[in-house]
């Protein structure tokens, strides 16, 4: 995002897509749209509610609610997660069970959002990992700022790609 200098309209112009009738209408016949076919599994959604949300192919989600998001490739939302007005980009890769067993005894949360969540006005980079009963809540309330983990622009909070935010971190 070349230093988030076009956060908000990128934050803006994917979230568009959540419209009934978006400008750029990824149903409409008369146009084509051309993406690298990856042959992933189709998304398997178990107990959530979904509002205006789009949702890419290999996700697993077991949320609550998601509302107003566009959710990417290979995304893992928790159970009991609720994602407002987000953009999360998903992830490169699956890990496997072992990979995750690792990643937890070592105290690292898998790849993806863990249970408990709240999320608004994010964009959640590739490949993060964000533990349980993490509160990332953007919006007009939170100060411009940068640091390690996050940059808060405008209200939106933009992750940096494979950030890992602890068990119970807010923002």
């Amino acid at each position: 995002m070349d230093g988030y200098r076009n956060h908000l309209f990128f934050f803006e112009a994917n979230l568009e897509l959540t419209a009934d009738i978006p400008e750029f209408n990824l149903f409409d016949n008369t146009k084509s749209i051309y993406t690298r076919p990856r042959m992933l599994p189709p998304a398997k959604i178990s107990g959530t509610t979904l509002e205006k949300t789009v949702i890419a192919d290999g996700c697993i989600i077991n949320a609550s609610r998601i509302e107003h998001s566009v959710i990417g490739i290979r995304s893992r939302i928790g159970y009991g997660s609720t994602v407002v007005s987000c953009y999360i980009m998903g992830s490169d890769y699956y890990e496997t069970i072992d990979d995750i067993n690792n990643d937890q005894n070592k105290g690292l949360p898998p790849i993806g959002i863990g249970k408990r969540c709240y999320l608004r006005n994010c964009i959640i980079d590739k490949n993060c990992r964000i533990g349980d009963d993490v509160r990332l809540n953007g919006g007009p309330h939170l100060a411009n700022t940068e640091t390690e983990l996050y940059t808060v622009k405008d209200g939106i909070i933009v992750t940096r790609k494979g950030a890992v935010f602890p068990n119970g971190y807010v923002v």
